[in-house]
């Protein structure tokens, strides 16, 4: 009883500090199997080196993706697959685990949770460990908008008040944490390049959250 009494009172105030920030975020969770729950584990101890009994993170760090296109109805309907489709040749050498993201927003500014902050997603090699994914409607041809924008600096600031963020970066800036610590992949080879989610983009996010004082490169 004591138990979800607790758990109550952890919903209540994680609800209000969000509401306090003006946020809503709306619960679309995808479908985290068993076997999703095992490939992940999985994932874990192959690629970042740690043996867990829940597919959980610690988070240290944010980043920030675009979709490439699609809607949140596509995505949502990709994410939810447990496997990775073939044609994603690179990555299901890898493993068969499908990527995913702990939230994504709309083109309107709406926020979608779709699965908790600290559970395990594939979205950024070598970081998923520590890292929560944002991914956005948009791609390269559809610029992202400016209401994301205000509801990605919103996010991150609602996500560091919950957590110990240190860092805040877009998808193409992981490179540059190969050499430190916070990097965990087994396989030096695997690496891919990545543009999103633009750097104009960071820049009028981080514009927003600068008060916060997140860093974009390693301190070590």
């Amino acid at each position: 009883m004591k138990k979800v009494i607790f758990a109550l009172f952890l919903l209540v105030l994680n609800f209000g500090s969000a509401q306090n920030l003006g946020l809503k975020i709306i619960e679309k969770p995808i479908n985290y199997s068993a076997e999703r729950v095992a490939l992940s584990l999985e994932y874990l101890k192959d690629h970042h080196g740690l043996t867990q009994k829940t597919p959980t993170i610690v988070p240290k760090m944010i980043v920030l993706h675009y979709t490439a296109g699609g809607t949140v109805e596509s995505n949502f309907k990709y994410f939810n697959k447990t496997h990775l489709e073939s044609a994603r040749n690179t990555l299901k050498k890898q493993s068969t685990l499908n990527v995913s993201s702990q939230y994504i927003i709309d083109r309107d500014g709406t926020i979608y949770q779709l699965m908790e902050p600290t559970q395990f997603a594939r979205h950024t090699i070598g970081l998923n460990y520590c890292a929560i994914g944002v991914e956005n409607i948009g791609s390269k041809q559809q610029p992202l908008t400016e209401k994301q924008v205000e509801a990605n600096a919103q996010l991150v600031r609602y996500l560091t008040q919950k957590y110990k963020i240190d860092y805040l970066i877009g998808h193409s800036e992981y490179g540059v944490f190969r050499k430190s610590k916070l990097w965990k992949e087994s396989d030096p080879k695997y690496f891919t390049g990545k543009e999103d989610p633009g750097k104009d983009f960071m820049n009028k996010v981080r514009l927003k959250v600068a008060d916060l004082k997140l860093k974009d490169k390693p301190i070590n």
